[in-house]
């Protein structure tokens, strides 16, 4: 450890005067403004080597070496949405031959598929699908909970909360309540883009604003349930607006401790209608690959001991990008998914599930000890740092995955789901 130490303080030397404070700073535990994160957007060469060296220790001090994972499966019950985002790729109007929507029955098959598969985690996020029940998020989760009480149901952006409080004539935080008592678990912190409504609106004019995602989130957080935290980046915002949005986040952190992880998420351009239309000409085609690595050092520093997991996406990264993250900040590899649609509507070629070997392997690479743990990252099983012959997983053994999982491609085309058959759950 005295190696790693001497190490880590000869690459400071080398870097600038200015650079080099405000690293010393974080590793003494003092809090970094956002005004020093900005300039640490732009840092290259010996100062990133500097600042990739520092979050790693913080991240060794306030993760420690683990590399978690969950087993979880991803449903996506319809892409029909009431809204026309420039960067979504995934949705589609109800009008068109490509909308699907499922039904209570098969999201309820794919959580059991999944249950017996060993997830211990079903995260459901959709589009905004009109015509249906004002029940229709609290009816989800109580019939998946009726059937699979030990499941966890980590579900609902804050823009879906928002949706559903409307259709149900209710306030966000008797929404959040009902949720709650019918068994919700948490709430992905998705919808956030970049928490500045300049950028929300050139964005998606008519999305949930940044006053309203915080509300939603804070009133979670009061009502007892965990969310997770995330920007998508690469797009249109600024340094500064990059990381005031992650100071903000830091400020609720503060205040509720309520945020179980911050999951940054590169914009996928290929197929999303800002780039791919020319909708706006400042569009950047995704960060850089030392974007990604600057930012995920950058969270370590600027969010704090107060965030304890910061996930890298193998999704977004692909899962060698994913792992060349641990060594830069992050300490957790997202879940297996076994289903994803959104990122891969939008050009994402990386795939829609790994099995938990796979994930294992990745961590123990990056020279780490593999622990699978559960939405909340409690431990469920913490791995060796060599393969032993009887860690297989039910996912490890499949052959079939992604004929027996399916594709989003499959889905759209697939008449048993057109969504004019169905209008509600």
């Amino acid at each position: 450890m005295s190696g790693e130490r001497e190490d880590l303080r000869a690459v400071l030397r080398a870097a600038a005067t200015v650079t080099r404070s405000v690293l010393e700073r974080a590793l003494e535990d003092r809090d970094v403004s956002w005004q020093e994160a900005e300039a640490l957007c732009r840092v290259e060469g010996a100062e990133l080597a500097a600042l990739i060296a520092t979050a790693d220790e913080l991240r060794r001090r306030q993760a420690g070496e683990s590399v978690t994972y969950v087993v979880n499966r991803n449903v996506n019950f319809t892409n029909v949405c009431v809204k026309a985002c420039k960067f979504c790729a995934f949705s589609r109007t109800h009008r068109s031959e490509q909308g699907y929507f499922l039904e209570t029955a098969e999201v309820l098959r794919r959580a059991l598929e999944a249950h017996e598969l060993g997830a211990t985690e079903l995260c459901i996020q959709a589009g905004l699908p009109p015509n249906v029940d004002g029940s229709l998020y609290v009816d989800l989760c109580r019939e998946l909970k009726r059937a699979l009480p030990s499941l966890h149901l980590h579900a609902f952006s804050p823009e879906e909360i928002k949706y559903g409080a409307g259709l149900s004539g209710s306030s966000i935080r008797e929404h959040i309540a009902a949720l709650k008592a019918a068994g919700l678990g948490s709430i992905p912190g998705t919808s956030a883009e970049i928490l500045d409504d300049s950028v929300r609106k050139r964005l998606a004019g008519g999305r949930i604003s940044t006053a309203e995602w915080v509300h939603v989130i804070r009133t979670a957080h009061e009502l007892g349930l965990p969310t997770t935290s995330t920007v998508m980046f690469g797009h249109i915002e600024s340094h500064g607006e990059l990381v005031r949005h992650l100071d903000l986040l830091r400020s609720i952190q503060r205040d509720t401790g309520g945020f179980t992880e911050f999951v940054p998420l590169s914009f996928i351009h290929t197929e999303a209608p800002l780039y791919a239309k020319k909708l706006l000409p400042s569009v950047r085609p995704g960060p850089t690959p030392d974007d990604v690595t600057r930012l995920f050092a950058i969270a370590r520093i600027l969010l704090g001991a107060s965030f304890r997991n910061i996930q890298a996406s193998w999704v977004k990264q692909g899962a060698a990008g994913a792992q060349r993250l641990l060594a830069c900040g992050a300490n957790d590899l997202g879940g297996t998914l076994m289903n994803e649609s959104i990122s891969t509507a939008a050009g994402a070629s990386h795939g829609q599930w790994l099995p938990p070997r796979e994930l294992r392997r990745l961590a123990r690479e990056a020279g780490r000890v593999p622990v699978q743990r559960d939405t909340l990252y409690r431990t469920l099983r913490e791995y060796p740092r060599v393969p032993t012959e009887d860690e297989s997983d039910p996912l490890d053994e499949l052959t079939n995955a992604n004929e027996r999982f399916g594709s989003y491609a499959e889905l759209v085309r697939d008449s048993r789901y057109a969504f004019k058959k169905s209008a509600q759950l």
